[in-house]
């Protein structure tokens, strides 16, 4: 089904913004109404033409978009996203959805009330080659143990970004719940209790916030993950990027290029590679099948997957696409992180209410 372009507001012109900006820009099933930010940040020149307007209130009150874009920090996604689904708007909204859980229901139980799709920022659920790594690790069957990190040695303007985003928001929350998710997927059970630590490694980072912390996820089939996550001019460069998922028949692996930077935004959902391993042996104690690489030729690159998130968005408003259960992994994994955070903080394991 097909129609005019729907219309969209844009708040937040960070690094994520300005993607999701272009690729409303670049695809003709919408039209952009307006961009919010409190300042003028320099934009590609494809956006150059758009007014930006300061107070996201009064430009949903005055555009009266169909689609509201919300890519500001963390801490104003949930009003954001009740506001515009309150004025009657679909929402996209960067992860995480909310900085609590009560937040993220709230926004959930929004878009419900008001019959509008609410399509959360999972950027990994579009790409090709992290739905191989799941296909391939299911098929290898349960229980699982999952290694995964994303570490981010940041400088500079970087650097920056991440302090601010710090102030709300700890790196293993505002990362981890793309992973989480990842492993949601694979083992199809739910997780039970959640550990975590963290150690704040700056004299820059708030005293209540640390820039490093990894957590431990237990899930009800017995799958165990690990998910480590650290920002700064400190963190090392070494084994930056771990994706494993091991089960009792083998292991999937993505392999990183060996000249990857971890501050290169590509390399965070690029794989070069996916190794699949098979554990079973011979009379002779050796492996029956030689290890599988698959050759992730042509991947999309961040905007590509932008792109593809946006189009996501758009099929879900023109076919009316039942998007109960993504927005339920949404609050899932985010449940997880915040569990995670809050064991940082206590020192003491969570356990997840309901279970």
């Amino acid at each position: 089904m097909s129609g005019k372009p729907l219309r969209v507001l844009v708040a937040g012109l960070g690094n994520m913004g300005r993607s999701h900006a272009l690729a409303y820009h670049r695809n003709p099933g919408f039209e952009i109404a307006g961009l919010v930010n409190r300042s003028r940040p320099q934009l590609d020149e494809a956006l150059a033409g758009y007014d930006i307007l300061p107070d996201f209130d009064a430009a949903l009150a005055s555009l009266k978009p169909d689609v509201c874009s919300i890519n500001t920090y963390s801490d104003s996604h949930a009003d954001y996203a009740v506001r515009a689904l309150e004025a009657g708007c679909h929402v996209f909204v960067e992860k995480p959805l909310a900085t609590t859980v009560a937040d993220a229901e709230r926004v959930v139980a929004a878009a419900k009330a008001n019959g509008r799709k609410l399509v959360i920022g999972y950027i990994l659920r579009h790409h090709p080659s992290w739905m191989r790594l799941i296909a391939e690790a299911r098929a290898l069957g349960g229980p699982y143990v999952f290694r995964m990190n994303l570490n981010q040695q940041s400088s500079g303007p970087t650097w920056e970004t991440h302090k601010a985003l710090m102030q709300t928001t700890s790196p293993i929350v505002d990362c981890g719940v793309h992973y989480i998710d990842v492993m949601c997927q694979i083992t199809d059970s739910v997780p039970v209790e959640v550990r975590g630590m963290g150690l704040r490694l700056s004299g820059e980072v708030s005293a209540s916030m640390y820039n490093y912390g990894h957590l431990q996820v237990l899930f009800a089939d017995g799958s165990v993950g690990w998910y480590e996550a650290g920002w700064g001019p400190m963190m090392s460069e070494t084994a930056f990027f771990v994706k494993d998922v091991i089960s009792p028949n083998g292991c999937v692996s993505i392999v990183m290029d060996q000249n990857a930077k971890s501050d290169d935004v590509d390399s965070h959902t690029k794989t070069s590679l996916i190794r699949v391993h098979k554990a079973a042996t011979g009379a002779d104690g050796r492996f029956t099948t030689p290890d599988l690489d698959l050759r992730m030729d042509g991947e999309p690159g961040h905007q590509d997957l932008c792109e593809r998130e946006q189009a996501f968005l758009l099929k879900a408003i023109r076919e009316n696409l039942d998007l109960s259960r993504h927005m339920q992994d949404a609050v899932q994994s985010l449940r997880v992180c915040l569990a995670a955070d809050e064991s940082v903080k206590t020192g003491k394991p969570v356990r997840l209410q309901g279970e």
